[in-house]
């Protein structure tokens, strides 16, 4: 199997963050806030004075960062579609510009002091964003998956392969497409898996898998998709709709291996998908045995989904799971990205 790679570091200027997101937007106003309680502690030292010049900082930083902020969540796009050293100088452009035009409003001591500071200020928050991409990077979280499917491989590949031995004399062509099928399965967990993917593309997976797992489990695997009508836009819009790879076939895997597999009744496992506001949500919602086993492994797949979530979209996105009726459910909720935005 091919290692997994590292992301190469790099000499130039920092990769600019996405500034439309909400985890990042969060993080600026805090470092910034943060070097302006810093910048305080330093120049003041008697406590009497403490409060009158922290009121006085504030009104000279807050108002600058959150016209930078705008105006960075204005331009994002622009700045993400060039190359690095044009970006960060867009991005120093717009820094320079807020400052200037905000001077007369603030009651500043010295041009240059603010400019000086806010360009500190400014290299300190790339510096860090650059230290968090580097250190979380999706590679980290790919060898996690690399593990965590490594795991998972032995016992579904053996309980597929019993299933083509099961049929391979009674239906050649089934026993023949279920090998495609398994090879196609494999294919995906053995690649790098590290750019966001057609939801289209997943759930083409997900069916593979779900045709495998009904060789052993027959009727006992009911699998339910409530999606769009497939000729409606909205539906086109979903299949277009950017997901990590990987994500809804793990938590299939789960929802058979703990809520059908036990069981000696048949099951129903029901997958929602749909658009709202810009948010596409993800359920998936399987019974819930009494004979389940092998929490841990589940809790190792949602962490796993979590993780790369958080390293995709931020804080902009999330995974929930609760029991309720008999019914086990996980829930994604993540920002809709199309494949020709």
């Amino acid at each position: 199997m091919e290692s997994i790679k590292q992301k190469p570091v790099t000499l130039g200027a920092p990769e600019l963050p996405d500034f439309r997101n909400l985890g990042v937007v969060l993080r600026v106003l805090v470092v910034v806030n943060l070097f302006a309680v810093a910048t305080l502690l330093v120049h003041v030292d008697e406590g009497a004075r403490l409060l009158a010049e922290a009121a006085l900082l504030a009104g000279r930083v807050e108002l600058p960062l959150l016209l930078v902020v705008l105006l960075l969540y204005l331009v994002s796009p622009w700045l993400r579609a060039r190359p690095r050293r044009p970006a960060l100088g867009g991005l120093l452009t717009v820094v320079v510009l807020v400052v200037v035009l905000s001077y007369p409003l603030i009651n500043g001591d010295s041009l240059f002091r603010h400019l000086a500071w806010a360009l500190t200020a400014t290299m300190i928050c790339l510096l860090y964003f650059d230290y968090r991409n580097r250190r979380y990077s999706p590679a980290l979280a790919e060898a996690r998956l690399q593990a965590l499917t490594a795991r998972i491989r032995p016992h579904f590949l053996f309980n597929c392969l019993n299933g083509v031995l099961g049929v391979i004399r009674s239906d050649p062509r089934r026993a023949e497409r279920a090998l495609e099928e398994l090879a196609d399965l494999f294919r995906v967990l053995m690649r790098e898996n590290r750019e966001l993917v057609p939801l289209g593309d997943e759930l083409a997976l997900c069916e593979r898998y779900v045709d495998l797992e009904r060789l052993r489990l027959d009727e006992r695997l009911s699998v339910r998709w409530d999606l769009p009508a497939p000729a409606s836009p909205e539906h086109a819009a979903l299949m277009s709709a950017q997901v990590p790879a990987l994500l809804l076939q793990p938590l299939l895997e789960n929802a058979v291996y703990h809520g059908i597999e036990p069981s000696a009744e048949s099951g129903e496992v029901i997958v929602r998908i749909e658009l709202r506001d810009d948010e596409l949500r993800l359920e998936v919602d399987n019974p819930m045995c009494e004979a389940g086993r092998h929490h841990e492994g589940n809790r190792m797949a949602l962490d796993n989904i979590r993780e790369r979530l958080m390293l995709f979209f931020d804080l902009e996105a999330g995974l929930d799971s609760d029991c309720a009726g008999g019914r086990y459910r996980v829930r994604i909720h993540l920002p809709y990205r199309s494949v020709s935005a």
